[in-house]
């Protein structure tokens, strides 16, 4: 069977002996075995960054630029085939795959440009003689505990940044679909990284725990569900050590009455379904405002959720593959019998799927809940799989206050024709990321990401401007040269308080 070991040092390690299955999950087989990790295997990692850090840290930003752009040429080559590898251990179809991998690349052609976005400030005469810069300088040691539903894309929004600025980065990814991570490593490697700069253990708990607890690891970013992104933060912070930590979403469509509905369902059908709905800016849950609108609006989802076309990760034709685990299958369909238990209307009913030829695949079908109520815990709590529910909304008024008001707050979406309309929504809506007629509303690689209330922890976002923030710290020199007279003329004089 095939084993994914850690990648410490420029090389494979097997570690302690633990392992944890990894599934195919079109298939229902067990395809190969990752090695878990341990506090002493996390050392082994961190005494190769802190033995390659520092001079990566005084390299001029124009050569570590140049392996960003190397690293960028080597993932477009291997796109093909990350994208194959991803899609058989995630489920994924192959062009979702890609996606995910694209949108990670586009971090790391933003990381390309560190040479700009890097430099501080400057002030020419803050006092007699003075000048005043800043500087921004690496954390040090960084690290990434990344979750299985984008395994290319959220690794490299940790990392590029992360060691564009000059920092080395362990790599900790999810135990499920932990190939394309080590991949990754391998490329940058082959794009000239120092052997240790960027590294990847495997883990559960234990391991981080043990990257939570490490004394030389400055900081840390997390991306999975709300409960564990707050412990993390927590231990984290606690340890002394700088994180931001991502966690659940519940993200909403608002349908005015003027929408496009043809656009609409359009956009629903790949924002909620696309891959199996795990993905924490899915549209998981469309809100018509409006009895009219509502009832139109379901008259289309029906036929069109009904010929959506669910088919194993690499059939070019499906529109969505497999969930990740049996067990995660088997949470998705006990959200949709809890959903139907506290009364909400069943439309279209993706329980007990079955694909010919696969049926030990982690199949769901699409599925549409109607008259779900805010006070349901099926639209309280993230569902994360492909199962679309219908809120609906008296007025504009209840439309702002439902995303307002939910625990999460990752993403939301307005469809209108009305500019009024759109503009006083992304005003007064209390989410951190907007989407006008856009229904998921990721930021391009130049801006930022990050949610609000329980979908964030921390207060700096990732990538962009924001994600150079995170990984840097800020250095401000004030100085003076003497003009070598002696007579202390123009001697400094610190103000002091008081």
């Amino acid at each position: 069977m095939r084993q994914v070991n850690h990648f410490i040092a420029g090389g494979a390690s097997g570690g302690t002996g633990r392992r944890h299955q990894v599934w195919n999950p079109s298939t229902g087989e067990v395809q190969a075995e990752v090695a878990l990790g341990d506090a002493a295997m996390l050392d082994r990692a961190v005494a190769a960054a802190k033995k390659v850090q520092p001079e990566w840290a005084i390299t001029n930003p124009q050569k570590r630029a140049r392996v960003m752009f190397r690293f960028k040429e080597l993932i477009e080559a291997n796109m093909q085939d990350l994208a194959e590898m991803l899609s058989s251990e995630h489920g994924k179809v192959v062009d979702d795959a890609k996606g995910d991998v694209q949108r990670g690349l586009e971090v790391i052609e933003y990381a390309c440009g560190i040479p700009q976005v890097l430099k501080g400030e400057y002030t020419v005469g803050a006092g007699p003689g003075i000048d005043v810069y800043s500087m921004r300088q690496p954390l040090g040691i960084g690290a990434g505990i990344t979750p299985f539903n984008f395994p290319a894309m959220i690794p490299m929004w940790m990392f590029g940044m992360a060691i564009a600025a000059g920092n080395a980065f362990i790599l900790k990814p999810s135990e499920r679909d932990p190939s394309v991570p080590v991949r990754l490593a391998e490329l940058f490697l082959e794009a000239g990284a120092p052997e240790g700069l960027l590294q990847v253990v495997h883990g559960d708990k234990e391991m981080v725990d043990a990257i939570l607890d490490h004394p030389d690891i400055a900081g840390i970013s997390f991306v999975g569900s709300s409960d564990i992104a707050h412990y993390v933060y927590r231990r984290g912070v606690d340890n002394g050590k700088r994180v931001q930590a991502m966690g659940g979403a519940k993200n909403h469509g608002i349908v005015m009455p003027d929408a496009d509905l043809d656009q609409v369902v359009n956009d629903l059908a790949g924002a909620a379904f696309g891959s199996a709905g795990e993905r924490c800016m899915a549209l998981p849950v469309v809100v018509p405002v409006g009895e009219d609108t509502a009832d139109r609006l379901r008259e289309k989802l029906i036929p069109a959720i009904e010929g959506l076309r669910v088919g194993v990760s690499n059939d070019p034709d499906a529109h969505y593959g497999p969930v990740v685990t049996p067990e995660h299958k088997a949470r998705i369909e006990q959200w949709i019998d809890t959903a139907e238990g506290e009364g909400a209307e069943v439309v279209v009913d993706g329980r007990g799927f079955s694909l010919q030829g696969h049926e030990n695949g982690f199949f769901v079908g699409p599925t549409l809940l109607d008259r779900v109520t805010p006070q349901m815990k099926s639209y309280q709590e993230e569902i994360f799989g492909p199962v679309l529910q219908i809120v609906r909304a008296a007025d504009f008024e209840e439309a702002v206050r439902l995303p307002s008001d939910h625990q999460y707050g990752n993403g939301v979406a307005i469809f209108t024709r009305n500019g009024h309309a759109a503009r006083e929504f992304a005003a007064r809506v209390n989410v951190g990321m907007v989407g006008v007629n856009v229904p998921i509303p990721v930021p391009v690689s130049y801006h930022s990401f990050g949610g609000w209330k329980r979908s964030a922890f921390g207060d700096t976002n990732q990538y962009g401007t924001e994600g150079l923030k995170f990984w840097t710290k800020v250095k401000t020199v004030t100085q003076r040269w003497p003009d070598g007279g002696g007579d202390g003329s123009n001697a400094f004089v610190i103000p002091t308080m008081g």
